[in-house]
């Protein structure tokens, strides 16, 4: 588990470093300044909107206590477990059998599932899903992950202000006139680096949802064999996912909600399925 957080935190110096050095490239001094404040202000409007745009995104729905009183009863147990706040619960009317936590704190989170989900899973494989997600709130996950994915944002705004600023000739950095392949170069590649930095982020924090939920739930084995099923649906089925899913959000579920034949596969943000179950089970002994 300590060796999940220790990455974590490499991999976001890595990210804040990126960001940095495109904006002193860009601007020098001025540049460093102006690329810090900008990811400051991204990341406000993200933390404290992300979750309410990702529910109306997927038109989650409340979930029906009176229907599925056993999720309730079921995250109920686990929260006072672990002394966190009861999470506010959502679904969505879907066959993708899935689910994924949001919001910015424990005190403003949320579990959806999907109904695909509650239909594939028995009561410990499905305690097992949402202790995942918990862990998820609990270890602030979906801060770490907003972060992330907004200074990669940043450094891809950069690059191109990098690329058209050369291009028109209105950058003032000499460097960028004199050293133009230089320039191209790095407003090509710095992108490419900040999206594969912040999928190892997003692996390294799945592998410790997955060790977390373990934890909480006492009960590793439930957890390995929901997320068979979950993979067995996804992959071997061929359920579509949700019509209006998208690659930026993807990281939010328990499993990969693309097809694994899909190009966007091959820059998942999850860790291989085969690896996740062995560890899991390892973890019995």
């Amino acid at each position: 588990m300590f060796w999940n957080q220790f990455k974590t935190v490499i991999f976001l110096g890595l990210l804040s470093g990126l960001l940095f050095l495109m904006g002193y490239w860009i601007g020098g001094r001025s540049g460093l300044v102006f690329a810090f404040v900008f990811s400051l202000l991204i990341n406000f409007v993200i933390y404290f909107f992300s979750d309410k745009l990702v529910l109306k995104l997927y038109r989650a729905q409340p979930l029906d206590q009176d229907k599925f009183g056993f999720v309730y009863d079921i995250v109920s147990e686990l929260t006072q477990n672990t002394q966190m706040p009861m999470p506010k619960l959502w679904y969505l009317p879907t066959q993708m059998a899935n689910a994924f936590a949001t919001g910015r704190n424990p005190k403003n989170a949320s579990v959806v599932v999907t109904q695909g989900i509650l239909d594939i899973l028995d009561h410990d494989e499905l305690r097992g899903v949402l202790a995942h997600e918990l862990s998820h709130i609990k270890n602030r996950d979906i801060l770490i992950a907003t972060i992330a994915a907004t200074v990669a944002m940043a450094i891809s705004y950069l690059s191109d202000v990098l690329r058209w600023s050369f291009i028109f000739g209105g950058s003032r950095n000499s460097r960028n006139r004199s050293n133009p392949f230089i320039a191209i170069l790095i407003a090509i590649l710095m992108p490419i680096a900040a999206v594969l930095i912040q999928l190892a982020i997003s692996r390294s924090r799945e592998y410790l949802a997955d060790e977390t939920g373990a934890e909480i739930s006492h009960d590793p084995l439930a957890l390995a064999s929901a997320l068979e099923k979950l993979h067995y649906n996804a992959d071997k089925k061929k359920i579509e996912p949700v019509s209006n899913a998208q690659a930026s959000t993807a990281s939010l579920f328990i499993v990969y909600p693309f097809r694994s034949g899909n190009l966007l596969s091959l820059f998942s943000t999850h860790p291989p399925m085969e690896k996740r179950i062995a560890r899991l089970r390892a973890m019995v002994k």
